[in-house]
């Protein structure tokens, strides 16, 4: 059953066959013996959309993971994980925190996660039951790498006037188990500029596998950045990253089954925002 996200008067949602194949690609190109386990493409938001938890609902499911969302409607405000299909590369500013820099999703998929890492709530995926997971894929939204890459009034332009400024921009995953205690760390550098030849430096403009098989067994993942550029009230550089694609070590039909495939969700998109 589809997950929707949308608003409570009628929109047209996309057709159901681009998401089919989208999800087909996806199984086509990860290792023959791992399989999908999210892929946010049984989430239904109306095209060039996105949903950042203006229903409430306090997050969203796909598959058997639950992404959490902390929604304030005084200010507009939202934290945690939103879900999106926006493709346009080329916004800047805080107007582009939903686009994914690669203009889509991993595999030519319509749908991905954006996670803002605010001030309330850490941003975490909870799975039904235990995963092994051999990784995901990751990358920049526009706000974040417009900003690293040309600077703003609040951001340093990544490795300074000269070009060789260590500058960079990190993304830490921890797995945690069914006893909520930590299974290690991985770290993955969505921007970097600590190489001793310039040209090496980068800021990531394409989906990026992350491997987590260090992890072992997890029930959850929580998600933390940093950067090389901070200020008096912390980190400058915008905190957001895109997520899509999930990865199980255990084949499909070896995996256990989700709790339902009835996933709550709201009916608010963030078309205007």
């Amino acid at each position: 059953m589809q997950s929707t996200l949308a608003r409570s008067h009628c929109i047209p949602t996309p057709s159901v066959w681009p998401a089919v194949l989208a999800a087909a690609l996806v199984l086509l190109t990860a290792p023959a013996s791992d399989a999908a386990v999210v892929t946010f493409e049984s989430v239904t938001i109306a095209p060039e959309s996105c949903w950042n938890g203006g229903d409430g609902t306090g997050g969203f499911a796909d598959g058997p993971a639950w992404f959490n969302n902390l929604y304030n409607p005084d200010w507009d405000y939202w934290e945690g994980f939103a879900c999106s299909n926006r493709t346009d590369a080329n916004e800047t500013g805080y107007a582009a925190q939903y686009n994914a820099i690669p203009g889509g999703g991993q595999g030519g998929s319509s749908n991905y996660a954006v996670a803002f890492v605010g001030w309330e709530i850490v941003p975490t995926v909870t799975f039904a039951s235990p995963q092994i997971l051999a990784g995901l894929y990751v990358t920049n939204n526009c706000y974040a790498f417009y900003d690293m890459r040309d600077g703003s009034p609040f951001t340093r332009k990544f490795g300074g006037p000269s070009g060789d400024d260590p500058d960079w921009f990190k993304l830490t995953i921890t797995g945690l188990d069914a006893n909520d205690l930590p299974t290690g760390t991985v770290e993955f550098f969505l921007a970097d500029f600590r190489f001793e030849d310039d040209s090496r430096d980068y800021i990531l403009d394409s989906w990026a596998f992350v491997d987590l098989t260090s992890l072992g067994q997890i029930k959850s993942l929580r998600f933390a950045l940093s950067s090389s550029d901070n200020g008096d009230f912390g980190m400058n550089t915008p905190a957001y990253f895109c997520l899509d694609t999930i990865v199980s070590t255990v084949g499909q039909e070896e995996r256990s089954p989700a709790a339902s495939d009835e996933n709550p969700v709201g009916d608010e998109s963030c078309l205007d925002n």
